[in-house]
Parts: C-alpha cells; structure tokens; sequence
C-alpha cells in the first residue's frame, strides 16, 4: 500500500492556504496537485471521531474548551474556517467519515494521524480504524500514524493490513524496539530535529523516513539528499514548484 509514497505530503490538507483540516483544505491540496493529505483524528463527547488538530477549540473553531467536552451536534454548529479567512466562514469541523468520502473521490492517498485526547488512546483508534475498514477503497494508499504507541498497538490488532507510521518527536531509547513491536511501516520524523545521522540511523532499520513539516525547498532538498522519503508540507503546490525550479524531483 506504500508502493506510491509521494516526496510531497499535503499537511492537513494545504493549510497554507485553507483552514487545517477541513474539507476545504483536503480539495485545495487536490487542487495543487498533492497526491496524498494527513489530517488528524479525535473523538467528539458522542464518541464520533472528527478531523482537528488541538485538544482545545479555541485555534481554529469559533468554540473553546477541550474537543472532547462537545457532541458532533455542538461542534458542528461552529465555525471552522473564518480564523483563517473570510472567504472560509462557515467551513465546519468535518466528520472523518466526511472527510474519508471527499478524499476517496479526490483520488487522493492518505496519511491519518491518531491524534487523541490525552486518556483516550484506545477509544480513539478503535473508532477511526472502524471507520478506515468499512469505508476505505482498498485501490487508495493508506497510512495510520500516531505518536501514541497504545493507538498504534490497537491499529495493528485490529487492521493488521493497513501500514502503521510511527511517529517521533523526542524519539525514546528504545525506539527502535518499539517500532518493531508495533511493525512500523514508516518512521515519521520532525524535520528540525533531523541530521544525516539521525535519518541514516533510521533508515538502518528498513523503513522510510517521513519528515513534517517541511515548507522550504532548500530544507527538502536536504533532508531527500539523506534519504528521507517524503514530506509533509503546508504548501504542496508551492513546495513542488520551488523544487522543480531547483531541479525536477
């Protein structure tokens, strides 16, 4: 399901130019030619898993308080998209199973990060990979990621079949350990943290290199010329013309 890894990764949809997370920034990543989107996961009050990034409201819905504390019906009433733009008002916090529809008919790859309310870890990716097995095409890349090993441990048990992406920021001693345990597909790295050591240590293991998030064409340039395998960018479209105006990818 990786065979089709692209260099250029749209992160959370294209947020340089569309609200995070919306399906107004899954199209606008279609738009500029991405291949694949990550957007993020949690669950509501009601248990409905939704696409957003933080654990409280306040950044990118006209809400505040932790997700969480909201059914679907109360957080659908708020506006997702007017922090970022007018031309945005009214865009609302979509579903996942919104999102998977628009991404299928997108044709587009998929990068979903289990992205939990801290203490549901478990009920989180139960709910998304639920979701993921009865909806997702199986003709359409797909990849689960989490920094939450509990949430990738439910991934492998209940999707064996969908690859895993671990996710690291300050990555523990025994990282490599763990990702055998929970059969990482990827690793899936901050790029700022990176050297031609760090990424060489990690391709020692077998697995492609992910870096997020990368907007420069001069950081891509490096980080692909250690190995990464692909970015994650705000700017897919932006990202690919200033590389191919470097040199083609």
């Amino acid at each position: 399901m990786l065979s089709t890894l692209p260099r250029l990764i749209g992160h959370r949809g294209a947020k340089e130019s569309a609200p995070e997370n919306t399906l107004a920034s899954l199209r606008e990543a279609a738009r500029q030619g991405a291949a694949w989107v990550e957007v993020d996961v949690m669950l509501t009050r009601d248990r409905v898993p939704v696409l957003i990034h933080d654990d409280t409201l306040e950044r990118t819905t006209s809400g505040a308080g932790p997700v969480p504390d909201l059914t679907l019906a109360e957080l659908k009433a708020l506006d997702a998209g007017s922090w970022f733009d007018a031309r945005f008002v009214g865009e609302t916090v979509p579903t996942l199973e919104e999102a998977l529809g628009v991404i299928r008919k997108l044709g587009l790859g998929l990068n979903l990060e289990i992205k939990p309310y801290p203490g549901q870890e478990v009920p989180t990716a139960e709910a998304a990979l639920d979701l993921l097995k009865r909806l997702w095409p199986g003709g359409l890349p797909l990849l689960v990621s989490s920094f939450e090993v509990p949430c990738l441990e439910v991934a492998r048990d209940l999707a064996p079949e969908i690859p895993r992406g671990y996710l690291l920021w300050d990555p523990p001693a025994d990282w490599a350990a763990i990702a055998d345990r929970i059969g990482a597909a990827t690793l899936n790295v901050h790029q700022d943290r990176q050297t031609a050591e760090s990424v060489a240590s990690y391709r020692a293991t077998g697995r492609p290199v992910l870096a997020y998030t990368v907007n420069d064409a001069a950081r891509a340039r490096t980080l692909f010329g250690w190995g990464v395998a692909g970015v994650f960018t705000d700017a897919p479209g932006r990202l690919a013309a200033d590389l191919a105006e470097q040199a083609p990818l």
